[in-house]
């Protein structure tokens, strides 16, 4: 039987096997911190470490959905855009407009909206399928590689900045657990 942990302000030993960070003169706690100080007190018997991680991820999603959009207005291209170009962009070849919507987990309306707009625009050409009269081949146009690329590279330059204070290891040890957690999603019940 767990033996729980009297609730404190910062807790300095492992708890349930769940170890918190010590805040030193030089750290101040963070929202995610308090939340998780202000739950162990309400329910000390339960595990935090879930709330803890799943809660970092969100706000790091919040803050990287930021970078994105600011990365690709830089190019002046929407995330939407950005999506259907770089496959594109990553396939070095047309493709047809059913593997553009697997790729990119959009209906198939949406695709058609989405590649009238882009082609409005002279960042795709389309045409049709020789092999199926009903299908289209979508290729990426010079513009298009050119928008793409700025977005990409402006993306990573941010996100290297965002990752400036975590070690080479760190993010190393980061991306093996984010791996194995997107890998969940295919396997949920």
């Amino acid at each position: 039987m767990k033996t729980p942990t009297p609730p404190v302000a910062h807790r300095t030993t492992p708890r349930l096997g769940y170890r918190r960070r010590v805040p030193t003169a030089s750290s101040k706690d963070d929202e995610v911190d308090l939340l998780i100080d202000a739950w162990s007190q309400l329910l000390p018997d339960v595990d935090l470490t879930p709330l803890d991680v799943m809660s970092r991820l969100r706000r790091a999603a919040f803050h990287l959905s930021k970078l994105r959009a600011k990365a690709f207005a830089s190019a002046e291209i929407a995330v939407w855009e950005f999506d259907v170009l770089a496959v594109l962009r990553r396939a070095g070849t047309e493709l047809s407009a059913t593997r553009l919507i697997t790729a990119t987990m959009i209906g198939s309306a949406a695709m058609t909206n989405r590649l009238d707009k882009l082609a409005e625009r002279g960042l795709v050409n389309r045409r049709p399928n020789p092999s199926d009269g009903r299908a289209i081949l979508v290729a990426i146009t010079p513009e298009g590689i050119e928008r793409v690329d700025a977005a990409m590279t402006e993306l990573v330059r941010l996100e290297a900045e965002a990752l400036r204070e975590v070690s080479r290891q760190d993010q190393a040890l980061l991306a093996s657990a984010l791996r194995v957690l997107a890998a969940g999603e295919t396997h949920e019940a």
